[in-house]
């Protein structure tokens, strides 16, 4: 017996024995449950198929020769048939085009089920269930809910008292630390802190008016402390000539000219959330998943425990 046709027998009764072994283990077994004998009906009627299709293509291989007439071009000796494409294959080549054009155009994004769908749908009833019952939260249940949200989304990084950990992120108890506002007037800025693009320059375009030159790396050490420090002591001079004029002489930010670096508010806590932030520690994410109330809430929380 031809060894091709021996090797199929040996592993169709594998097969076979395998997939009875399988399914007659299982609990239930074949003892009358239509659904586990439709199965090994199934099995069965695969192996064989699978099989019977692999020898005779590959038998086929082995003792056909191709005929024709050879195209005038070749290649190193080799030419090509100018045989004409299979009728079977070129209908189904054509058909899986087509099949391909409705499926990704309307088959699947426009009838068909969806678990990203679904969940798309199940989030934005969820998020109008949320808005209409906490829209008219305030004071202190606002502060509470913001607690919530940073215990949730915020303790990763920032740490569950909010002190950054050891600075691997902000410290979110204190407006800035010395380092930050240093490389803000150093490198510039455009957090969209103010939620539109009001970029703040770098030290090349900072001028202090006290001297009519541009800003020195002791004015910048020495600014960056008295900001730090909650806009008192040693300083105060030069944040008079070179911040001021944008950040107001009390470093509460200006309308849509300078954000506020005295003290958080509620909405620069949620333009960080929405739009992500750059400084000296690296990069913050912006937050999409939470909602508008839920980033008022953080900026709430946040702006209730910083101390400067």
């Amino acid at each position: 017996m031809n060894k091709l046709y021996l090797g199929g027998i040996i592993f169709t009764a594998l097969m076979l024995l395998l997939t009875y072994l399988s399914v007659g283990s299982s609990e239930g077994g074949l003892n009358g449950d239509i659904v586990n004998m439709l199965a090994v009906a199934g099995a069965v009627a695969l192996v064989i198929i699978t099989v019977f299709v692999v020898i005779k293509y590959v038998r086929q291989m082995q003792t056909d020769t191709a005929s024709g007439e050879l195209a005038d071009e070749n290649w190193d000796g080799i030419g090509e048939y100018k045989n004409s494409v299979p009728m079977g294959w070129a209908i189904m080549f054509m058909g899986t085009i087509i099949w391909g054009m409705w499926y990704f155009i309307a088959g699947y994004p426009v009838n068909a089920y969806s678990q990203i769908g679904e969940y798309n749908e199940d989030t934005a009833a969820h998020n109008t269930k949320f808005e209409d019952k906490y829209k008219n939260i305030a004071g202190e249940e606002l502060v509470a809910m913001g607690k919530s949200v940073f215990v949730a989304e915020c303790k990763v990084c920032h740490g569950l008292q909010a002190d950054g950990i050891d600075g691997k992120a902000a410290n979110l108890n204190v407006r800035l630390e010395a380092s930050v506002v240093k490389h803000v007037i150093e490198n510039g800025s455009n957090n969209r802190l103010m939620g539109d693009e009001m970029p703040m320059p770098d030290r090349n375009g900072l001028f202090n008016t006290n001297t009519n030159e541009l800003i020195t790396d002791a004015e910048i050490d020495l600014v960056s402390k008295y900001v730090a420090n909650g806009m008192k002591g040693p300083g105060a001079d030069v944040f008079a000539g070179a911040c001021a004029s944008c950040h107001g002489e009390d470093g509460k930010g200006m309308e849509f000219v300078a954000p506020n670096i005295a003290v958080f508010t509620p909405e620069l806590v949620a333009n960080v959330l929405t739009h992500g932030k750059k400084g000296s520690i690296g990069a913050m994410p912006k937050f999409d998943r939470l909602n508008p109330k839920q980033k008022e809430a953080v900026g709430a929380y946040i702006t209730s425990i910083s101390t400067k």
